[in-house]
Order: C-alpha cells, then sequence, then structure tokens
C-alpha cells in the first residue's frame, strides 16, 4: 500500500508499506523492515528498520537498526545508529545544557 500526502495525529504509527508526503505525530513511530518513509518526519520518537528519504526530527529518540536505510537529517536529544544501520546526512543533537554546565562552556 502507497500512502501519498500528510499523516497527521496524536497515536502511534506503524509503517509496512510506503508514505510519500509528510509524517506528523504525536506519539511513536516505528517503519518497519520493507517499509519505506519517502518525507519528512516529526514525531516523538521512531524506529527505523526499513528505509526513510527526509529529515527525521523526534521530541525523544531516533533509533536506527541494523539493515535500516536513513538518508536525511536527524534532530533528537538522543540519537543511536546501530552498528550495520546505513545512514547519510547531519546529526544536531539539540540538548539544553545544564545551568552548571552552560556556564562553563561559556568561558
Amino acid at each position: 500500500m502507497t500512502i501519498r500526502g500528510a499523516l497527521v495525529g496524536e497515536e502511534d504509527l506503524v509503517v509496512e508499506g510506503r508514505v510519500e508526503g509528510t509524517i506528523q505525530i504525536a506519539g511513536h513511530l516505528v517503519v518497519a523492515e520493507g517499509g519505506v518513509v519517502e518525507s519528512d518526519v516529526e514525531v516523538e520518537s521512531v524506529d527505523v528498520h526499513g528505509q526513510v528519504a527526509g529529515d527525521v526530527t523526534a521530541s525523544a529518540t531516533i533509533t536506527i537498526h541494523p539493515g535500516a536505510q536513513v538518508l536525511g537529517n536527524l534532530r533528537a536529544p538522543r540519537i543511536i545508529i546501530d552498528e550495520g544501520a546505513h545512514f547519510q546526512g547531519a546529526v544536531d543533537m539539540d540538548v539544553e545544557l545544564p545551568e552548571g554546565l552552560a556556564r562553563v562552556r561559556a568561558r
């Protein structure tokens, strides 16, 4: 199955087919093995076992599992790229530093 367009929601989502468009969900996204996402993704967290072509932004965690392929930029406070995963892009771990550490870094 192929979905073309925007997917917006509050619940978790598992992609086993193909999505072309944008994905914005407040829950957890799983791109299953064999699943293909050709879109930008904004989620709470994501586990990639299949393929993603697009920028991925998560408020919690991005995990790219062995055999997965991701072509795009990643932005999350926690990013895990397992051995055997294929990734091409930039990583931005936009993490706010604790106040004491922020002062030390500013010196």
